[in-house]
């Protein structure tokens, strides 16, 4: 085996030079230069640090059905490949706006003035969000851009022996400590005699006097520095402790500062959620977070200043010390009683925290989180007023995106281990869970007529038009293009309600857990989609558990489990056929969509007088009547034939102004004329569609049992177009067939 040794030796070399590279440890001049290199960057606070956290990993525009949105790239945690999929925060993109908005009023203000209070239901990614954050913070303080930097005292042994001339001994002279334009921030380990933490992290131009600071902000920054600085940094001063080592420092040398500011070490520092440095979530516990202790008559610090010998110096310690610099999350805040939180309010106002011998003065963000009963009781307390003005409250609903919330149970099963997953088992928990959490239209706030279509919208239509943009089948063209045009307005219509969409229903937690059981039903081999609908349903039993299960059921299957459960099976059923009536073959999917834009170019060619090339003959025919008819009879088509052939064509035209040059993508703009087009198509392939099924079912159960040379190829070629095509494997496969020989097929005369 090869010596390791050498190659050993290589990384260590690597780690020096990197951490060389890396400017970890810098005197106080080495730092003024590279405060020099970028000023903004270098006089931060915590709010404009997590603004430009934010920035800095950018945004991209995301189309939804309801609206373009903003989304904050660092949420989806593009550095982390394997966290990315796992731990990535799943739409939010209104919450990640609102806490961007935020932050970015204390950057301009110069200040923390509020803490944000992020409220939803249980189990609507609150914490999730948060975690993303500090996991940003913890990549981007390894980067140039995203360097922090803290500062120690040190103080050096004495030269050649002589423990006198540190600079602090008895009988210390001003022309003692250090040479001129000497640091003691390199010194060796062995070097050094005493070192002194600042505990804060407060920022190194702290350490100059006021006017000082305000005269070199000035140089790097231009005269307009005071507004373009924090006001703790353009008017604030370091901690009580590093104030009395400065004191004494200035006191020693005369006023010398350079003297004074050869004892500061300047030192890179990174965010660490595990170690709690700059970021730290505290659970509902009922105690102050911050508490000082004396600092104890050690050897090393011995070697301080003789002025300093009887003075008691004290070092805080506590949650906010430890986050300090960056973000703290009070998780459930408002669990705590009310009593032991009350400090907030004054720290929030003034920036301060009293502790027995000094006032703390930290440098972070605050964010909490709560539930809504929480909240609503926090509101009806006397006290209330007074911390509203305190607090920025950004709501995190529960998703009412279905396609969005089967990502998060994806990303669930493809991360663990376990049986396969059977195509629709994610996507029916996640419909299910969206469906407990819809709300029926407020008809009144509409004007007509989509007031008597939001009326008549069934919960999975309402989930449909959110997640695809797709209308009901039913509507007429007219209609179609009402409902499209107001689905924005659907989506937000609860905004400025109290008991708004998405805050009562089924959580996360709880479908992860079904679909976790349903993972382990003893029935199935994959997890099954059928396994998924028996776990739902004893979900549903749990009436005294959940309070969305106790909800009066309301017109058109609003708030009704069992009506849930119902259309989701037909869902499945209805789905699990269209798969296998693709993967036989008999139709072409793309026949639908040529057929349909054949049809678009005949009607251009009708509304514009114009006749079209016949390929077979070379003449120029006029569009065929006879062939649109028939396509406007498939379809479905309501109104006269020329309105109707308007619209289709009015519906291309803009959407070739918004792409130029790009194909119409035709099943896109007309859903539903494309399905009921299959749905004709298919009328005509149904029975030989349940014989192929059938031949496929005893392939997979009796290993094709009975079945001549002919129908187990065939059975064999569906087979592998439903595994290639859709996911299924042998299992899942069967329990498909079995099922729509049952429910869809079992009419005699299509089987």
């Amino acid at each position: 085996m090869a010596d390791p040794l050498p190659r050993l030796q290589a990384l260590f070399e690597q780690e020096r030079e990197r951490f060389s590279a890396g400017r970890r440890v810098l005197s106080f001049d080495e730092y003024l230069t590279l405060l020099a290199s970028a000023p903004e960057r270098y006089t931060r606070d915590a709010a404009r640090y997590l603004r430009d956290l934010f920035d800095h990993y950018g945004t991209t525009a995301v189309e939804r059905p309801y609206g373009r949105t903003t989304r904050w790239k660092l949420f989806d945690l593009p550095w982390d490949d394997d966290a990315g999929r796992r731990d990535a925060l799943v739409g939010h993109e209104q919450v990640q706006g609102e806490f961007y908005r935020a932050i970015s009023n204390f950057a301009r203000q110069g200040r923390v003035d509020r803490l944000v209070l992020l409220h939803g239901p249980n189990g609507s990614a609150k914490s999730t969000f948060v975690a993303c954050v500090m996991r940003a913070m913890e990549h981007y303080a390894t980067t140039d851009e995203g360097a922090l930097y803290r500062y120690h005292w040190v103080f050096p042994r004495g030269r050649g022996g002589d423990a006198s001339r540190i600079g602090f001994g008895a009988g210390v002279r001003p022309e003692d400590g250090p040479r001129a334009g000497e640091s003691y921030a390199h010194l060796d380990e062995g070097a050094v005699e005493a070192k002194v933490l600042c505990e804060l992290r407060d920022h190194p131009l702290l350490l100059l006097p006021v006017g000082v600071r305000q005269a070199l902000l000035r140089e790097v920054l231009g005269p307009d520095a005071d507004a373009r600085v924090p006001v703790e940094l353009w008017k604030g001063g370091p901690c009580h402790k590093c104030q009395q080592v400065f004191g004494a420092l200035h006191t020693a040398y005369r006023g010398d500062l350079r003297k004074v500011l050869a004892h500061v070490q300047i030192e890179r520092w990174y965010v660490s959620r595990r170690y709690r440095v700059g970021a730290v979530t505290l659970g509902p516990q009922m105690a102050v977070d911050a508490r000082e202790r004396q600092v104890t008559a050690s050897r090393s610090l011995a070697a301080l200043p003789a002025s300093m010998q009887y003075t008691a110096l004290f070092e805080p310690s506590g949650e906010l010390v430890d986050a300090a610099g960056g973000l703290i999350e009070y998780s459930d805040l408002l669990k705590r009683s009310l009593e032991h939180w009350k400090y907030l309010l004054l720290m929030i106002e003034t920036g301060e925290v009293a502790l027995d011998t000094s006032n703390l003065v930290p440098n972070l963000v605050l964010v909490g989180s709560s539930n809504e009963g929480h909240l609503d009781a926090f509101r009806e307390h006397p006290e209330y007023a007074s911390f509203r003005g305190r607090l920025d409250l950004v709501r995190a609903p529960y998703l009412t995106d279905w396609i969005a919330e089967k990502s998060i149970y994806d990303a669930q099963t493809q991360a663990s281990e376990g049986r396969h997953v059977a195509p629709h088992a994610t996507e029916l928990a996640a419909l299910f869970a969206v469906l407990t959490r819809m709300k029926r239209p407020a008809a009144e706030r509409y004007a007509k007529p989509v007031a008597s279509l939001a009326a008549d919208l069934s919960p999975l239509e309402k989930a449909d038009l959110y997640a695809r943009g797709t209308v009901p089948s039913r509507l007429s063209g007219e209609q179609t293009r009402e409902l499209s045009a107001a689905i924005g307005a659907l989506y937000r219509e609860s905004d400025v309600y109290p008991n708004y969409e998405g805050r009562t229903g089924a959580s996360p937690r709880e479908i992860r857990g079904v679909i976790a059981d349903a993972g382990q039903h003893a029935g199935y081999r994959c997890l099954s989609p059928f396994a998924v609908l028996e776990r739902l349903a004893e979900l549903c039993t749990r009436v005294s558990e959940f309070d969305w299960l106790r909800q009066d059921a309301v017109a058109n299957g609003y708030h009704d489990p069992k009506y849930f459960l119902r259309v989701l099976r037909e869902r499945l059923a209805e789905e699990s056929e269209d798969e296998f009536r693709t993967a036989t073959g008999l139709v072409d999917e793309a026949r639908y969509v040529e057929t349909f834009e054949r049809y678009v170019h005949h009607v251009s060619a009708q509304i514009k007088g114009e006749k079209i090339r016949n390929r077979l003959t070379g003449r120029d025919d006029p569009p065929d009547e006879s062939m649109m008819k028939d396509i406007e009879r498939n379809v479905g088509a309501t109104g006269t034939a020329e309105e109707f052939r308007r619209n289709v064509i009015s519906r291309v035209a803009a959407w070739a102004i918004d792409h130029p040059g790009e194909k119409v993508p035709y099943a896109t703009l007309f859903p539903n004329h494309l399905q009921r087009l299959k749905e004709v198509f298919y009328q005509d392939h149904r029975r030989q569609v349940a014989l192929l099924t059938r031949e496929l079912l005893v392939l997979t159960r009796e290993e094709g049992a009975g079945l001549d040379a002919d129908a187990r190829r065939r059975a064999e070629g569906n087979l592998a177009a439903l595994k290639t095509r859709f996911g299924y494997c042998d299992h899942c496969a069967a329990d498909a067939a079995a099922m729509l020989l049952k429910d869809r097929f079992a009419d005699p005369k299509v089987a």
